[in-house]
């Protein structure tokens, strides 16, 4: 009994896509790709009727994934990060709507979002109303400006 070596091929590749799928990815879907690979050399070798031809294509498509396709694949993937409220705030500019100096907190408008604000150390305060400042940074519910 002679093993059928395009259907070897699809088989294991079969199985390394069960892998990944069955695990949740935790390859980064390279065990996917790779598998396709596989199956798709396997296949193509199976109609060809040849071994050879089946592990030459899946040879040279896991080389083409592994050189070419992984990091587009895990940039696809890759999770991005979205700033939160107050961290996109940092850097923006605010309009003063109260008056607010160094021991009197004072209100901005980021946006359309009013704020409690008071001038970051190292500022010129205080600020009038109708003067555009800089969020510095965040302290809780207030920003400091400059």
């Amino acid at each position: 009994m002679s093993i059928d070596w395009n259907w070897a091929l699809v088989i294991v590749g079969a199985l390394l896509i069960l892998v990944e799928v069955a695990f949740g990815g935790f390859a980064g879907f390279d065990l996917v790709l790779i598998g396709s690979s596989f199956v798709l050399g396997g296949a193509i070798g199976h109609l060809a009727g040849s071994a050879p031809v089946g592990f030459a294509l899946a040879s040279v498509l896991c080389i083409v994934y592994i050189a070419v396709g992984r990091r587009w694949v895990r940039r696809r993937i890759q999770m991005r990060t979205v700033q939160s409220n107050t961290d996109a705030l940092i850097g923006q500019r605010a309009l003063v709507i109260r008056r607010l100096a160094e021991h009197e907190p004072g209100q901005v408008k980021v946006r359309d979002e009013v704020w409690r604000a008071v001038p970051a150390a190292g500022s010129t305060g205080p600020f009038e109303p109708g003067a555009v400042v800089t969020v510095q940074s965040v302290d809780g519910v207030t920003l400091l400006v400059r």
